[in-house]
Formats: C-alpha cells, sequence, structure tokens
C-alpha cells in the first residue's frame, strides 16, 4: 500500500527524489570495503535478468537504514524464475554484491543467474549438475550467481573476496562467479 501526500505524492516518490539526490550529491565510494562496516551512506544494486527480462537500479540503504519498500523489490527481483517463489534475501548478500561492484568500479549492472531457489528448483539443477550443493544457501536466500561482461570472473571473485564476508565460487567455464554471505571461503577457477 503506497502513502499519498495531499499533492499527490507518495513516500516512496520522496524516498526516491531523496536518493537520487543522494546518489548526485555523494562523493565517490572508496575502493574499501567500508559499506559493511556503516561508513557508506547509501548503497545500491544494479542488476538485469535475461531469464525475465527483468532489470533494477535501486538505493537500497540510505543512512544505516534499509528502505523495506525497495526490500521487496528486490526479493521480487531475485525470485525462483522458474516457480515464481519468493523468500527474503538476506540483506547480507545483497550488501556484499553492492560492495563488490562498488569496488570494480564498473557502471554495468550485474546479470542475475540465480538468486532465490526453490527446493524443487535445486533438487531439478542438483540431479543435471555436480557443482550445485544439496543444501544450497540459494535455497535460504542467501546467495547468488552473477555475470559481468566488462569483468572477468578472477575480477569479479576477488573484488568480493575482499569483502571478506562471505563464499565466493569461481566458475570460470561458465563465466560466472558465485557470492553469499554464509562461512568465509573461496573455491574453483
Amino acid at each position: 500500500m503506497t502513502e499519498t501526500t495531499k499533492l499527490g505524492v507518495s513516500r516512496r516518490g520522496v524516498l526516491g527524489a531523496f536518493a537520487a539526490t543522494l546518489v548526485v550529491a555523494a562523493p565517490t565510494y572508496s575502493n574499501a570495503f567500508g559499506l559493511l562496516r556503516g561508513a557508506g551512506d547509501i548503497r545500491r544494486v544494479r542488476m538485469y535478468s535475461g531469464r525475465t527480462g527483468e532489470s533494477l537500479d535501486t538505493i537500497y540503504w540510505i543512512e544505516g537504514e534499509y528502505i523495506p519498500e525497495v526490500v521487496k523489490e528486490i526479493n521480487h527481483f531475485m525470485r525462483d524464475w522458474r516457480s515464481n517463489d519468493t523468500i527474503k534475501m538476506d540483506l547480507r548478500t545483497i550488501d556484499i554484491m553492492a560492495a563488490a561492484h562498488s569496488l570494480m568500479d564498473v557502471s554495468e549492472p550485474y546479470m542475475l543467474l540465480s538468486g532465490y531457489r526453490s527446493p524443487a528448483t535445486n533438487a531439478m539443477l542438483r540431479s543435471k549438475s555436480g557443482g550445485v550443493a544439496r543444501n544450497s544457501l540459494h535455497m535460504k536466500g542467501q546467495a547468488a550467481d552473477l555475470r559481468l561482461k566488462s569483468r572477468s570472473v578472477g575480477q569479479m571473485a576477488k573484488a568480493a573476496e575482499a569483502c571478506a564476508s562471505g563464499g565466493v565460487g569461481r566458475y570460470s567455464r561458465s563465466n560466472f562467479v558465485h557470492m553469499d554471505c554464509g562461512p568465509v571461503r573461496h573455491w574453483g577457477g
């Protein structure tokens, strides 16, 4: 439900205008991982999905606060596209994605290959590939598989690993990087 003022301006519209002003006024992020430590004033995520044709370019965190309406949009965007099921994505994963993106200093959005996976989707993928974990963090909304055209798997993985905040998997043959908010670890080549 959207709250609208007498002038016809919604709360979301006001937040969007405020966020846009911050983007213009905010200094460029330094190449440090202060975002997860509370040093960033804003956090932004940019993604598109080749599976659904959807795009997302949004500020989801301002001055220490997640924006609930935007978080809901992220949850929907990162849904299991096969079943259309959604889950509350773990915001630590979104923070890792945003911080790694900032460290790479790119404007290109991530291509989201996989966000949330329902247990049925995970089981189906597991039956077709040995690289899918039985208890995948994707099923908990704690992982994302991502690709960038302008950066190599190695560059993406190094940026995610610099965050030291979760798991990073390199899938060079398939040209994507797995990022999650589980224990700090890395694998692949």
